[in-house]
């Protein structure tokens, strides 16, 4: 059968949000009540505000691409942090979400070049019995993100962020600062290695 990437994806996702509880995630900064455009408690107010709405998402996607929660969250708080510096200096503040996605990738990098054999942690609670349908088992987990990471950089990039993100070819070229030409091709080439890795599984 067929290799069904997207629900793969989705399925991926659905474990994940069992295992990531929002109430355990840092804080990106303290909350503020509206200052005058430009001062830093409105600066915080924006960036806590953008933490709020993503960072769950975008440690996600670090998990996948690092295998390691710790390292996921250290990642993307680091982007955050470096929003918070560059956010006088971005010329549209409504670009700030491109800037993070960026920044989480290029962390992602950063520790996969620094610890290429970073395994996937089994730190995180098992899923429960009752969503056994709809969940990877840990083993299948564990087969499906090795091939993931065993990808080159920009195909298993181009494919965390298509399927697990759901970004768009548009979205996912300013992310990774190439062409969508470029991203359409990685996507191809990087869906004929997982099936070919992953084979013709059930």
């Amino acid at each position: 059968m067929q290799l069904d990437v997207r629900a793969v994806a989705e399925r991926l996702r659905r474990q994940d949000q069992q295992n990531f509880d929002r109430n355990e995630l840092r804080t990106a900064g303290p909350d503020s009540r509206p200052a005058a455009a430009g001062s830093a408690p409105d600066r915080a107010a924006a960036v806590s505000a953008l933490y709020a709405e993503h960072a769950l998402g975008l440690i996600r996607l670090a998990h996948i691409m690092l295998g390691s929660p710790a390292m996921a969250e250290d990642v993307v708080q680091d982007a955050f942090c470096g929003l918070y510096r560059r956010w006088p200096y971005l010329n549209d503040p409504a670009k700030a979400l491109g800037y993070v996605r960026s920044s989480v990738l290029n962390g992602c990098r950063s520790v996969r070049r620094l610890r290429p054999t970073v395994e996937l942690e089994e730190s995180h609670q098992r899923p429960s019995r009752s969503a056994e349908a709809a969940i990877l088992t840990a083993e299948e987990r564990r087969h499906i993100l090795r091939a993931l990471r065993g990808l080159p950089p920009r195909q298993r990039e181009v494919l965390a962020l298509r399927f697990y993100l759901d970004l768009s070819d548009d979205e996912i070229a300013v992310a990774m600062s190439i062409g969508k030409g470029t991203v359409r091709s990685a996507a191809h080439r990087g869906l004929i290695s997982l099936r070919r890795i992953l084979g013709e599984t059930p």
